[in-house]
């Protein structure tokens, strides 16, 4: 029987076909479960990364809670220290939690570092936010950019045509018009550094109310930051009562006023200098006497003063600086004493965590610094760290300057171990008298003024009267080394006075004569603004440079008021973790 090929060929096609069907079911079959797959794995990442970036928002929203606990406290290492509420907490949200912790983790110097943990959980997953903060410091640091000029009310301060800042500059939000800027300009002053305003840059209408003066601002500003907590009293308080605990007990002073004078102010006279084997040393007279000059009501100066518990909202005349005097029975009395700057030193602690040592001398009363010599040759020269506090106020009445390198510029080298620093609840002022030599009728010189406003008196309580004063003025420039904190009032020069058609500004004794410069070469932080001269003049001209050694902590006592807290450089991590708990 003959083979039919055609059937074979058909047999062979239709065998193919089914080898093929199969294949192609088993390939589908083998994609669809592929596809299956991929999707569950799809969706449950999907879940993952939700669940875990719900977790991280989680864990930043902690930390951000956390930080405006930081900002909210009056001093951070007695809220720590007391265990304050707020330090740790949880938050809930709709699909995730979180728990947070504040601690101190170490200082850079003196300058606190603390830590913020911060732990996100959402379903099965957490994650950790670790960051390291550190308080923001500024250059020069406002309350308020105006000047009191009555018991209830201000006026605008200037910034003027020859005026050098070479700080970063803060100023808190005035409420009071808000189409009124917070700065207040004449001329063009040069701004070398960044400038933060509490305020909005625009107008209740929406105009730019900044348009005019941005030109000036080099670096910029930066609108809508946190105010300082300069006028809050409570956080200077409290900072100040840390202080004092901190402090050796030998370095406490509560000086009595015992000099018959009128107004006697209780005051200590540091004396800083460096002895011949090149020991930073200061001289303390206790228990001296400042005779305190008081102005007449009549609104012709502006030596005022916050009025304590107003919250810088009320203003008062305060006796200014005439001349100090000190008992004849000094030294033998033990009211004079002098140490090695290195005898005060301290260390800021919580738990194990120390602070690098430095000086504090703390005052219950007010302080006078500068000692007796006419030609300014040097005596006020610190080597060392000190910072001193004083619950009243401080009276410069010498140039201060810190031993060791200083830049072409005049600033401190950043290798000088040297700082200053100096914190009053009352007023810090340049005494150099703003009363003139003489007496003036018709803008003429009639009798010289034997009595008046001299910087540093004579050292006898029975001899008050005695010619023996030193009637001096200051250099010029007048250059102080120091950061400065006031919380009563401003910085400047004392006795800006007024009479009968001519006037004289700014602390300085002459008259007329030229508008001299007031060197600043540190930080300053003022509840509200001090004269300190006229623009075009008389009085000082400003130029203030930032230390930026203070940035590296390198000041004792950490009285920094700044409502902000930054992360530190390279501080920031976050990372997945697993049974993470809040410590």
């Amino acid at each position: 029987m003959a083979h039919d090929n055609r059937t074979t060929d058909r047999s062979h096609r239709r065998g193919s076909v089914l080898i093929l069907a199969v294949i192609s079911i088993v390939v589908l079959t083998t994609l669809g479960m592929g596809l299956t797959t991929l999707g569950y794995h799809v969706r449950r990442n999907a879940i993952q990364i939700k669940t875990e970036a719900a977790a991280l928002l989680a864990a930043e929203a902690g930390y951000e809670r956390a930080v405006f606990w930081m900002g909210q406290q009056q001093d951070m290492l007695s809220a720590l220290e007391s265990n304050a509420q707020g330090s740790t907490g949880t938050l809930a949200f709709s699909e995730s939690r979180c728990g947070y912790a504040v601690s101190l983790h170490t200082f850079i110097g003196s300058r606190p570092v603390y830590r913020i943990i911060s732990n996100g959980y959402s379903g099965a997953f957490s994650r950790t936010v670790d960051c390291l903060v550190i308080q923001a410091v500024s250059g020069w640091d406002m309350g308020k950019c105006r000047i009191p000029t009555g018991p209830t009310t201000t006026s605008p301060v200037n910034f003027g045509t020859g005026e050098l800042i070479d700080m970063p500059l803060a100023i808190n939000k005035l409420n009071d018009d808000p189409d009124e800027r917070d700065i207040y300009i004449s001329g063009a002053p040069t701004f070398r550094q960044p400038v933060a305003m509490a305020e909005s840059r625009r107008s209740s209408s929406g105009t730019d109310k900044y348009r005019t003066v941005m030109p000036l601002f080099t670096r910029g500003i930066y609108f809508d930051q946190p105010q300082s907590r300069i006028l809050d009293e409570p956080s200077m308080a409290a900072k100040i009562s840390r202080f004092r605990s901190s402090t050796k007990s030998q370095f406490r002073y509560t000086p009595v006023a015992s000099a018959a004078v009128t107004n006697p102010i209780p005051t200590v006279q540091l004396e800083f200098y460096v002895d011949s084997q090149d020991v930073g040393k200061v001289r303390v007279t206790n228990n001296c006497t400042v005779r305190g000059f008081q102005q007449s009501a009549d609104n012709r100066t502006y030596d005022y003063r916050i009025t304590p518990g107003s919250n810088g909202e009320r203003y008062e005349r305060y006796s200014i600086y005439a001349y100090h005097l000190a008992s004849a029975a000094v030294p033998g009395n033990g009211d004079r004493a002098t140490h090695s700057l290195t005898d005060t030193y301290v260390s800021q602690a919580l738990g194990a965590v120390q602070s690098e040592p430095g000086g504090q001398i703390f005052v219950d009363g007010n302080v006078v610094i500068g000692g007796d010599m006419t030609n300014h040759n040097g005596d006020q020269l610190i080597k060392g760290k000190i910072t001193v506090v004083a619950t009243g106020n401080i009276w410069v009445a010498d140039s201060i300057r810190l031993d060791g390198a200083h830049d072409l510029d005049g600033t401190p080298s950043a290798s000088n171990p040297n700082i200053c620093g100096l914190i009053a609840q009352g007023v810090i002022k340049v005494v150099d008298p703003g009363m003139s030599d003489y007496s003036y009728v018709d803008n003429q010189p009639v009798v010289p003024r034997l009595f008046s406003y001299e910087p540093i008196g004579v050292a006898d309580f029975a001899n008050s009267n005695s010619s023996t004063r030193h009637l001096r003025h200051l250099p010029n420039p007048v250059i102080v080394e120091a950061a400065m904190t006031i919380g009563g009032g401003g910085w400047g020069a004392e006795n800006v006075q007024r009479r009968a058609g001519w006037t004289t500004y700014g602390g300085r004794k002459e008259w007329p004569g030229p508008v001299d410069n007031l060197i600043v070469r540190g930080a300053l932080v003022e509840a509200i603004r001090g004269v300190v001269g006229i623009i075009g003049a008389d009085g000082f001209n400003k130029q203030y440079y930032l230390d930026e050694r203070l940035i590296e902590g390198i000041l004792p006592g950490d009285i920094w008021l700044r409502g902000k807290y930054i992360p530190a450089p390279a501080g920031w991590k976050d990372y997945r973790a697993v049974a993470i708990q809040v410590p």
